[in-house]
């Protein structure tokens, strides 16, 4: 009898420790995981699902990735960002609800800091190569541009063509279409931060020539500009503007939309007039 009983106490101790243990392994399994895994996500549900008009919208600014380029972003009076792209991009950020915020960008950095969203658009004559739309949502072409060779205005004359290209010494913006030019040509070169560094360099006689594109060409190089000993020569190319965001962005859908409205009414041509580029203009 005394060992029924002690068999029985020993069965009923065994039988309430496994009910405990497996309620509490399922308890704390079940309620901290899945609280967890449902909380993270919905949270990566969220940042997925928000378009990037969403994004820019929310936060109320449009922050354009640019450089020191004129006609298109450049300091006007007051510190202010003006040219032609300036001018369009605060028209389009408008249009959205927001403020366009300039930053000056590396431009060999470009699809980096987009990509980091420390910047929404590069919006600053930028040629659509391939790197650039297989690396960004770009907007159509908006204008017609090519890449022209900068030299003293005292030899000028030895340069109107590529075949006289070859003893020259170049500075180029590190990243830019004026760099591939030049190096498909297989041409001496030194990369600088900006195209206005590659005017800089040439006036300086640190290097013998220099690439830009022609509406910078056209805006300060030559007679009444800050570079009236130099000049520009020969074309290396014919390309067009575009404007980058983020792949997969809606915004640039929303800029064609804007681009075709300015377009038709005018107000995009006005904006060209202004700083000289209707003639490079693209039908929207």
């Amino acid at each position: 009898m005394k060992k029924l009983v002690v068999f029985m106490l020993t069965m009923v101790m065994v039988f309430s420790l496994t009910a405990c243990g497996g309620s509490d392994g399922k308890s704390d399994s079940g309620s901290d995981s899945g609280t967890a895994s449902g909380s993270d996500a919905d949270a990566g549900s969220d940042e997925a699902d928000e378009s990037d008009m969403e994004y820019v919208k929310g936060k109320g600014t449009l922050v354009v990735g640019i450089t020191d380029f004129e006609p298109m972003d450049y300091k006007g009076d007051g510190d202010e960002w003006i040219g032609f792209d300036a001018d369009m991009a605060k028209a389009f950020a408008e249009s959205l609800g927001v403020e366009a915020e300039f930053v000056e960008i590396d431009w060999d950095n470009k699809i980096m800091e987009l990509d980091g969203k420390t910047i929404d658009c590069v919006w600053n004559g930028m040629t659509l190569t391939d790197e650039v739309t297989s690396s960004m949502e770009c907007s159509n072409a908006y204008c017609n541009n090519a890449q022209v060779v900068i030299v003293p205005s005292d030899v000028a004359d030895k340069y109107q063509d590529t075949d006289s290209l070859s003893d020259l010494s170049f500075a180029v913006e590190a990243g830019s279409a004026g760099e591939a030019a030049v190096a498909d040509l297989d041409l001496e070169y030194t990369s600088v931060k900006a195209q206005s560094d590659a005017l800089m360099e040439v006036a300086a006689g640190t290097s013998s020539a220099a690439v830009i594109d022609s509406l910078m060409a056209a805006a300060m190089v030559g007679e009444g500009t800050g570079y009236a000993d130099l000049t520009y020569t020969c074309g290396l190319n014919d390309e067009e503007y575009g404007v980058g965001f983020r792949k997969g962005s809606d915004l640039a859908k929303a800029l064609n939309d804007f681009f075709a409205s300015a377009y038709a009414d005018g107000s995009m041509m006005e904006c060209a007039e202004t700083y000289g580029v209707q003639a490079a203009i693209i039908e929207q």
